[in-house]
């Protein structure tokens, strides 16, 4: 004989179904955890990933690490927008100067301030960026104190319901549309004339943070690149919208993902523990059982294997039970600081298959640490003891 048949532990697990109950439990809270960290973690990154476009490229001061620490003059912009591989709209260069500045709103939760993300953008910004349109109203005139706001602000901050009047920055503010990014940063923003932006918050004329341009192909961002860094009239450097992004959103990701496997991992030892707990106390009462298996010709790696098999499937049951539990969670909007920028950010929640997988993956690891101790002592049981108790 090799192998324990399988039934015999599914009919086992079913004889001690209370103690197997708390070993699933304590095993599925884990695994909810543990993948709802990452589902916000996804969610935060996915969130500022998606605000960018493969086909744009980010304009920014040599050295700046995000937009708030870039500087752009004017005098540098024309070369920006004579750049190889920059997509024209006739014979208008589709580069979008923009502004971007912090503005202290209510919450509509709590009424307390939080800082929202006012972004100076050109009248081109969303041919720009193609991702983003209007689904309410109409986009802002330029030259005139008129913004449009993302529909995750809208819901967020007081006041920036469409068709309201809003003052910041020195000026009152109409709002005229509302965008939507598919769920990106922008979502979060309010946009405005980077002009009249500049004005209000008393900064000089032609000066910007950054300039966003829609290159003809993701292949010409090498060429653009390497032109604009060589050219000794700039002190700028070019990326993808798409990598830029993602550089953002990689410290509060790291932070998110380092907490939630710290938590993971402290109920996870709780979680082993009980696997330990019904795997032992399953050997103590299976001891004529199992010196009977072994009598009958079973060896010691069957013994081992069978433990071990019983400790993985009670760990998979609850593995499956927490990632079904965390289902509910798929698509909820939470917000968080983003540090790099200072401002709230709204994002939702994102469980996608690979983290479900990641979640029985981690359940059956803890399975597998509770479950090889007990398989190994319920194969050392001395078997001519044990069956003389029969």
């Amino acid at each position: 004989m090799s192998a324990i048949p399988f039934v015999y532990n599914i009919e086992s697990v079913r004889a001690r179904w209370t103690s197997a109950i708390v070993a699933v439990l304590g095993i599925a809270g884990t695994v909810a955890v543990f993948v709802a960290m990452l589902a916000m973690a996804r969610g935060f990154e996915a969130t500022l990933v998606t605000a960018g476009s493969p086909e744009n490229a980010i304009v920014r001061r040599a050295g700046a690490t995000s937009e708030m620490d870039s500087i752009v003059p004017l005098s540098q912009l024309r070369p920006i927008e004579d750049a190889p591989g920059v997509a024209r709209a006739g014979s208008v260069p589709l580069v979008s100067a923009e502004v971007v500045v912090v503005g202290a709103l209510p919450l509509k939760a709590t009424g307390t301030d939080a800082n929202v993300q006012i972004r100076g953008v050109s009248p081109r910004a969303l041919d720009v960026r193609r991702h983003v349109r209007v689904v309410e109203g109409r986009f802002f005139k330029a030259g005139l104190p008129e913004i449009v706001v993302g529909q995750n602000a809208v819901r967020t901050y007081a006041g920036l319901d469409f068709g309201s009047r809003i003052p910041f920055g020195g000026l009152t503010w109409e709002v005229v549309g509302v965008l939507d990014s598919g769920g990106s940063a922008f979502d979060s923003e309010v946009w405005a004339d980077a002009d009249v932006l500049n004005q209000a918050y008393q900064r000089p004329p032609g000066i910007f943070q950054s300039a966003t341009a829609r290159l003809v192909s993701k292949e010409a961002l090498a060429e653009f690149k390497r032109t604009l860094e060589s050219d000794p009239r700039l002190t700028v450097q070019a990326e993808s919208e798409v990598e830029y992004y993602a550089k953002v959103s990689r410290m509060i990701t790291n932070l998110i993902l380092g907490l939630g496997t710290l938590v993971a991992l402290v109920m996870g030892v709780g979680a082993v523990f009980g696997a330990l707990n019904t795997m032992y106390s399953a050997v103590a009462e299976r001891s004529r059982e199992v010196a009977t298996l072994r009598a009958v010709g079973f060896g010691v790696g069957a013994v081992v294997l069978s433990f071990v098999a019983e400790a993985l499937l009670i760990s998979f049951l609850g593995g499956l039970l927490g990632c079904v539990a965390v289902l509910p969670i798929n698509g909820l909007t939470t917000g968080t600081m983003n540090w790099q920028t200072f401002s709230h950010l709204a994002f939702a929640f994102r469980v996608t298959p690979a983290l479900l997988a990641w979640g029985v993956a981690f359940a059956l690891a803890m399975g597998l640490v509770g479950g090889v101790p007990p398989a190994i002592r319920a194969a050392r049981l001395p078997v001519a003891a044990a069956l003389r108790d029969l």
